[in-house]
C-alpha cells in the first residue's frame, strides 16, 4: 500500500500542485513576531524617496506582519496599510507621540532643565533643546537598564562599544539615535540630515561617528545555529570598529550608489549617458549594461544635474576628482565605466554616512532585551517615555522585570539567528508571491535542520516548567526561547510536507507537536483538525493494513480520527473558535462509522444559525465621475461605489444631513425600538475590560514592566489565557451565574473618576447603558463572548459586526453587520457572527439598498 496513489478529495487542492502553482494563501491572523525592520523617522524629502521605492513598499508589508502569537492557521489578516502595534506599544496608553507632542513638551521644559542627569530629566521630565533629548534619553535608558541587569550577554568588545558610545558628544550621539530610528541600512546624505535644531556642528558630528576607535582583543567567531544559510559576519566586531561607514570608503558599486537618487536625478543622469527606461529599475538595468557594454570616456564635458539635492556640490570635491578624469581618458579600453556612474551619483549626492552594521546590530540586541520583543520602532523608543511624563492614571499593580530571560550570551545569539530564519521562511511562504516548489524544498530543508534541535529544547524546557518556573512564569518566559520559533517553524515545515504529499510524516509531526504543550498553544486546535482530516482521508492508505481489507482499514482510521475529534474538544487548549468545525466532523464521522443515533453526540446546543438577512433602504449620494482630459466620460467608468469603498447616505431621521452607511442602518434600527451604537467591537472590549479587570492585573512575573501599562504584556499571545486559566474560568462561572452587573459597577465606582487607563474600557460610554447591556444578555451567552476574547484578543478585537444593539423590554441583545451593494464579508467577520450565533446571539446581515441615488458634484 506505500507505493499506491491517493487520490486527494478535491477539498483539499492537492492535485497537479506544482504544474499550476497555488494561487497565494490569504492572510490570515498569526504571522510572525519576527520583523526586524523599524518604522523610520524621516524628513520630507526622504519620506518621498522611500514613498516611490518598490522595495519599501515590499518592506513596509513586512513591517506590518503582526505577531505570531494569533496563532489562527496560517497566517495574519490585519489591514496592509496599518502597522502593527508592539506588545509594549499595546500595554502602554494611547497618547499622542508625533513630532509636535515631543517638540512642544521639550519647548515647555527647555528653560528648566539644567545640569540634570538622565534621571534627573526622566524624573523631573526636562530637557533642553540642543544639550539633551528625548530620543537621546530614551535611547540611554535602554541601555543602561539592560546593562545594570543583564550586563552578562555581552562580551569585552561589546561593552568597550558601550563605553565609547556613552563617551560621544550629545552631538554624536543624537546623531546616531536619529539615524538608528531611521532607514538604518541605507545610506544618508550628510547635506539632508538637517538636525540644525539640535546638532550646531553637524560635520564634527559626523567625523566624531566616522572616528575609527580601538577594541580589546576578543577571540569571538560568529555563532553557528541552525536553520542559518550562512553565518552573519557583519556582527562581529574586529579589533576597531566605527559608529558610521562613509560613501568615500564603502560605496563602490552603481547598484548601491543608485540608491541614493531620486527618480528625477536618476533620470537626468540616464540621459546623459544616452539610456532610456521606463521605471526607476529600468533605468538601473540600462546603465548598467551600458556600462559593461562600453569602455571609459571623461565626464568633463558632461553638465550636473539642476534636479533638487544636487544643485550644492562642493567644489573642492570636483577639483581632487580632476587627475582622476585624466586618467580614465587615457585608459578607455580597460576601464569599466560602473566607476564613472559611481562617481557621477556621488557628486550629485555629497558625502553619505550610514550606521556601520556591527555596532548597529549590537544595539539592536540591546533594545530586543530591553523591549523583550523584536519589533520595536521610534515610537516604542519615545513612548515610554511620554508616558511617564502624561498626566495619567494607571492601575494597581506589581512591576516585575526578570533577569533570567536569556541565561547566557549564546541563548540570546540563538534566539536572534532563529528569529532571521523564520523572517526568512515567512518571506518564502507569505510574501513572495506564488510558492513554487524551490521555495518549498528551502523551507523543507530549514526544517530538517531545524527538527533535532528543537526535540532537544523541548525537553530542556519541559525541564525548567518542572523544577526552574513558578507561578506561570515559564508561560511567559518561553516565548524567548530559540524553540518558541523554531515550533513555528516545525509547523510550517508540517504545512510544506502536506504540499509534498508526504501525509504520514506531516501526521507523525502533527502527532509530536500536539505532545508537547509549552509551545503555539493556541495552535492546537488547527493541529487536531489536520490530524484528524489525514486520518480520515490518507493514513488507511499509508500505514500496515495487518490483514484487514480495504473498508476495514478505512474504518479503522475513520475511528482513529473522530478519537482526535473527540480529544480536541476535550483538549483545554483547543480555543473555542475550532470547536465547530471539530464538531462537524464528529457528527460526519460517526454517520459514516454508522453509530446508532442514542451513541452519536448531539450539538444542538450549539448548531450555528445564519444570520438573519434584512435589507434597509435609502437615499445614496454618489459624487459625480470625473471628466477624461477630453471632457467626455469614459464608458468603463464604474457606476456606483467601487467595492469595498466608503458610501455616503442620507440620514432622513436626523435631520437628512449626510452619514456614512452603518449611521443610516442604525437610524432604521433606532425607529424599530432598539437602542444602539456603532461600535465596531468597542462595546465588547469595553465590557471585557469591566469584566476582568482584576484578572487583567493579578500579578504574573514579567507582563509587567513599567508602571505605565494598560495590560499585561501577554494579554495579545496565547501565553495570556494559559497563565491565568484558573481565574479565568472562574470569572467566566460568576459572569454565567449571572454576577456581570455586581462586577460592573465595582470596577466603574472604583476607577471611573480617575478614569484609570485600562485596556479596552472607553470611559465615554454611559453605564446605565453598559448595565441594561449586560442585563440584555443571556449570562451563559456573554461568558462565552468572554472567553473567546480570553483566548485571542488581539486576533478577535476585529471583524465584530458593525452595530451592537439592545432592546431592554424584551431583555435582548443583537449583533448587525452591516454591508453596502459592494461589501463582502471577511474571514474574521464570519467568524464572529459564528461564535455569536453559537452562543445563541441573534445577528443580522443588514444589506443598504439605494431607493434613490443623488449625483452631487
Amino acid at each position: 500500500m506505500l507505493g499506491h496513489r491517493i487520490r486527494h478529495p478535491a477539498s483539499t487542492n492537492f492535485e497537479n500542485v506544482f504544474s499550476t502553482p497555488a494561487a497565494k494563501r490569504p492572510k490570515r491572523l498569526d504571522s510572525t513576531d519576527s520583523s526586524l525592520s523599524r518604522k523610520e523617522l524621516s524628513e520630507a524629502e526622504d519620506e518621498l524617496e522611500r514613498e516611490r521605492s518598490p522595495r519599501v513598499q515590499a518592506r513596509r508589508l513586512l513591517r506590518e506582519v503582526p505577531d505570531s502569537e494569533a496563532d489562527t492557521d496560517d497566517d495574519d489578516g490585519f489591514p496592509l496599510n496599518s502597522v502593527r502595534k508592539t506588545e509594549l506599544e499595546s500595554a502602554l496608553p494611547p497618547i499622542k507621540t508625533d513630532k509636535e507632542a515631543i517638540a512642544e513638551y521639550e519647548a515647555t521644559r527647555a528653560a528648566e532643565a539644567h545640569d540634570l542627569d538622565l534621571k534627573g530629566r526622566l524624573g523631573q521630565r526636562k530637557w533642553v533643546q540642543g544639550k539633551s533629548s528625548i530620543y537621546v534619553d530614551a535611547f540611554s535608558l535602554a541601555l543602561e537598564t539592560v546593562l545594570e541587569d543583564e550586563s552578562h550577554l555581552f562580551d569585552e568588545a561589546e561593552t568597550a562599544v558601550f563605553e565609547y558610545w556613552k563617551s560621544l558628544s550629545y552631538e554624536g550621539q543624537y546623531l546616531y539615535v536619529r539615524l538608528f530610528l531611521r532607514k538604518t541600512a541605507a545610506w544618508h546624505r550628510i547635506k539632508r540630515l538637517g538636525y540644525y535644531g539640535d546638532i550646531a556642528n553637524l560635520p564634527a558630528a559626523v567625523e566624531e561617528l566616522l572616528e575609527i576607535q580601538k577594541l580589546p582583543g576578543v577571540a569571538a567567531s560568529a555563532q553557528v545555529n541552525p536553520g542559518e544559510v550562512e553565518t552573519p559576519t557583519d556582527t562581529v566586531f574586529g579589533d576597531a570598529f566605527t559608529f558610521a561607514d562613509s560613501s568615500e570608503d564603502h560605496i563602490d558599486s552603481l547598484e548601491e550608489a543608485s540608491s541614493l537618487l531620486l527618480l528625477d536625478e536618476l533620470k537626468a543622469i540616464a540621459k546623459e549617458a544616452k539610456v532610456r527606461g521606463k521605471n526607476k529599475i529600468d533605468l538601473l538595468q540600462a546603465l548598467h549594461k551600458s556600462s559593461q557594454a562600453q569602455g571609459g570616456i571623461s565626464w568633463g564635458s558632461l553638465k550636473r544635474s539642476d534636479t533638487e539635492g544636487s544643485i550644492k556640490s562642493e567644489a573642492g570635491a570636483h577639483a581632487e576628482d580632476e587627475g582622476m578624469e585624466e586618467k580614465i581618458i587615457f585608459d578607455k579600453g580597460s576601464v569599466n565605466r560602473d566607476s564613472h556612474f559611481v562617481r557621477k551619483i556621488l557628486e550629485n549626492t555629497g558625502p553619505c554616512i550610514r550606521l556601520s552594521a556591527p555596532a548597529l546590530k549590537l544595539f539592536e540586541r540591546v533594545h530586543l532585551v530591553f523591549y523583550r520583543s523584536t519589533e520595536w520602532t521610534e515610537k516604542s523608543l519615545t513612548t515610554i517615555i511620554l508616558a511617564r511624563i502624561s498626566r495619567r492614571n494607571f492601575p494597581d499593580y506589581l512591576v516585575s522585570r526578570s533577569t533570567n530571560i536569556f541565561t547566557t550570551r549564546s541563548d540570546l545569539l540563538e534566539f536572534e539567528a532563529s528569529i532571521r530564519t523564520q523572517f526568512r521562511i515567512d518571506f518564502i511562504l507569505e510574501f513572495n508571491g506564488t510558492v513554487r516548489k524551490d521555495g518549498l524544498e528551502t523551507v523543507k530543508g530549514v526544517f530538517e535542520e531545524v527538527y533535532p534541535r528543537w526535540k532537544i529544547m523541548l525537553t530542556e524546557e519541559q525541564r525548567k516548567e518542572d523544577r526552574v518556573y513558578e507561578s506561570g512564569e515559564g508561560a511567559y518566559l518561553r516565548r524567548f526561547s530559540p524553540a518558541w520559533v523554531y515550533t513555528r517553524i516545525v509547523h510550517k515545515g508540517a504545512y510544506v510536507l502536506g504540499r509534498f504529499k508526504e501525509h504520514e510524516r506531516e501526521h507523525q509531526l502533527l502527532t509530536e507537536l500536539l505532545d508537547q504543550r509549552l509551545f503555539h498553544a493556541a495552535r492546537r486546535g488547527a493541529w487536531h483538525q489536520r490530524k484528524a482530516l489525514l486520518e480520515e482521508h490518507y493514513m488507511w492508505a499509508l500505514k500496515p493494513d495487518q490483514g484487514r481489507a480495504e473498508e476495514a482499514q478505512k474504518k479503522c482510521w475513520k475511528k482513529v480520527a473522530l478519537e482526535t475529534c473527540q480529544v480536541g474538544l476535550q483538549d483545554k487548549d483547543c480555543h473555542l473558535i475550532y470547536h465547530y468545525d471539530l464538531q462537524k466532523r464528529v457528527m460526519k464521522l460517526e454517520k459514516s462509522l454508522k453509530i446508532v443515533k442514542r451513541e452519536q453526540h448531539d450539538f444542538g446546543h450549539v448548531r450555528l444559525a445564519k444570520p438573519i438577512e434584512r435589507a434597509v433602504e435609502g437615499i445614496r449620494i454618489e459624487k459625480e465621475n470625473t471628466p477624461s482630459r477630453n471632457g467626455n466620460r469614459r464608458d468603463s467608468d464604474p457606476v456606483g461605489p467601487r467595492r469595498g469603498g466608503k458610501t455616503i447616505w442620507v440620514d432622513e431621521r436626523e435631520g437628512g444631513g449626510e452619514c456614512n452607511v452603518e449611521a443610516m442602518c442604525l437610524s432604521w434600527y433606532r425607529d424599530q425600538g432598539w437602542k444602539g451604537y456603532h461600535s465596531e467591537g468597542g462595546i465588547v472590549r469595553t465590557l471585557f475590560g469591566y469584566l476582568f479587570c482584576d484578572v487583567l492585573f493579578t500579578y504574573i512575573p514579567n507582563v509587567f514592566q513599567t508602571p505605565y501599562q494598560t495590560c499585561p504584556l501577554d494579554l495579545h499571545t496565547d501565553a495570556f489565557y494559559s497563565s491565568r486559566a484558573s481565574d479565568i474560568n472562574h470569572r467566566l462561572v460568576e459572569i454565567a451565574n449571572g454576577d456581570a452587573s455586581r462586577l460592573l459597577q465595582e470596577v466603574y465606582d472604583r476607577e471611573h473618576e480617575k478614569q484609570t487607563c485600562i485596556v479596552g474600557i472607553d470611559w465615554s460610554f454611559d453605564i446605565d447603558d453598559l448595565q441594561e447591556i449586560v442585563q440584555c444578555f443571556k449570562d451563559e451567552a456573554l461568558a462565552t463572548v468572554c472567553k473567546v476574547m480570553a483566548q485571542e484578543y488581539q486576533q478577535r478585537g476585529g471583524g465584530i459586526p458593525d452595530l451592537f444593539l439592545w432592546r431592554p423590554e424584551g431583555r435582548e441583545v443583537m449583533f448587525s453587520e452591516v454591508k453596502s451593494e459592494n461589501d463582502r464579508l471577511s474571514d474574521t467577520q464570519r467568524l464572529w457572527i459564528h461564535v455569536l450565533t453559537g452562543a445563541g446571539i441573534k445577528v443580522e446581515l443588514c444589506n443598504a439598498v439605494a431607493r434613490e441615488v443623488r449625483t452631487q458634484r
